[in-house]
């Protein structure tokens, strides 16, 4: 989808909001994240959005949560209409003196990706994994390769929402860094994000670099292929990055591969290449893992090879099938009975090829 160009600030009515969202009803309530809590709100001509407020936790809490709330609202506004960052729509400022600011997002109907692995009554369809996986990765790409730079700071499937399509798109810039081609990446500021998410080699200040959120992105891309949380005390190892790493050096993708899914074997292709993708995301050297384009490139790569697969199986079955229909002389009878054991397993297996496919599409 072609991005847009910059978009205005919209200043909406404080009251307004308040009214749109019954004064902040726990029944409006829609989410929390790690500075603010999200409601549902109704503007005056019936459009339905998501208002954040910043969480009130005490004095010195609340004043952080707001600054990181300003922050938020900082960089959205600055960045160009995508689609696969979460549209910011504007935000109201309170007049008195208790500050409050709001911000004012297009609504994410299906919830969070965290959610959808973690707590749905169905599970995600391979293709569904795999396109989820591409679009997370396009929205690091428009943030890295953007003007400014922007570092999330925060990736982790409870940021990752789902609109009425189930598109991925990314949220919560609460913690992002917004970087200027003169800025420097070592800019000053303190380390944070969410444990087990988090890279372990951000721990100072100048550490701040990009490969902090591909770092994040190897966990969610392990995360998402599991179908397993990033830390759950009861296994062992707790940590995902710890279990599964080793596991994709042997070469287990079946033993990494979320068990609640039927997983089709046309796709394995593709998944043993997010996996290693994945495991050099997580590199305990930061100048191994890959820029986002490479991110990208790889996995773009093996897509097309999967859909030229495809196409040339299901070209296999179109001439096998104008074959038979056409009628044989003697002599074509007997060159088509020499070839006929030579295509039949190859058909075989085009003919489950595309079952699975098939069977794929339904279940999207």
């Amino acid at each position: 989808m072609k991005e847009l160009d910059e978009k205005e600030m919209v200043e909406f009515d404080y009251e307004e909001l308040v009214k749109a969202t019954q004064s902040f009803s726990p029944s409006r309530l829609i989410g929390k994240g790690s500075h603010g809590a999200v409601y549902q709100g109704i503007l005056q001509d019936n459009q339905v959005v998501a208002v954040k407020r910043s969480s009130i936790n005490g004095v010195e809490a609340q004043r952080d949560n707001l600054k990181k709330l300003n922050n938020e609202i900082s960089i959205l506004s600055s960045l160009r209409q995508s689609s696969h960052i979460i549209s910011f729509l504007g935000a109201a400022a309170h007049d008195s003196a208790n500050d409050d600011e709001l911000l004012v997002m297009e609504l994410m109907p299906n919830g969070s990706l965290h959610d959808l692995l973690h707590s749905g009554a169905s599970q995600p369809s391979w293709p569904k994994r795999v396109e989820i996986i591409m679009q997370i990765a396009r929205a690091v790409q428009f943030l890295h390769e953007g003007k400014p730079l922007v570092i999330h700071r925060d990736i982790k499937s409870a940021n990752i929402l789902l609109d009425l399509t189930w598109t991925a798109k990314l949220a919560d810039f609460g913690l992002a860094v917004s970087l200027s081609p003169t800025d420097s990446l070592s800019q000053a500021t303190q380390p944070a994000g969410t444990i087990g998410y988090l890279d372990p080699c951000y721990s100072a200040p100048d550490k701040l670099s990009t490969k902090i959120d591909v770092f994040s992105l190897g966990v969610v891309f392990l995360e998402i292929i599991c179908g397993r949380k990033v830390i759950d005390v009861s296994k062992a190892p707790a940590s995902i990055v710890e279990w599964a790493i080793p596991l994709v050096k042997k070469q287990r993708m079946m033993d990494i591969c979320d068990p609640r899914t039927r997983f089709p074997t046309y796709m394995e292709g593709m998944i043993r290449r997010i996996l290693s993708v994945a495991s050099r995301c997580l590199s305990e050297q930061e100048d191994n893992r890959p820029s986002i384009g490479e991110i990208i490139m790889a996995m773009e790569t093996c897509s097309i090879e999967r859909v030229r697969t495809i196409t040339t199986w299901s070209s296999i079955l179109q001439n096998l099938v104008l074959i038979r229909r056409r009628p044989k002389s003697r002599q074509c009878r007997a060159i088509h009975a020499n070839q006929q054991g030579d295509v039949n397993s190859d058909v075989s297996r085009g003919k489950m090829l595309l079952k699975e496919i098939l069977a794929d599409v339904m279940l999207k």
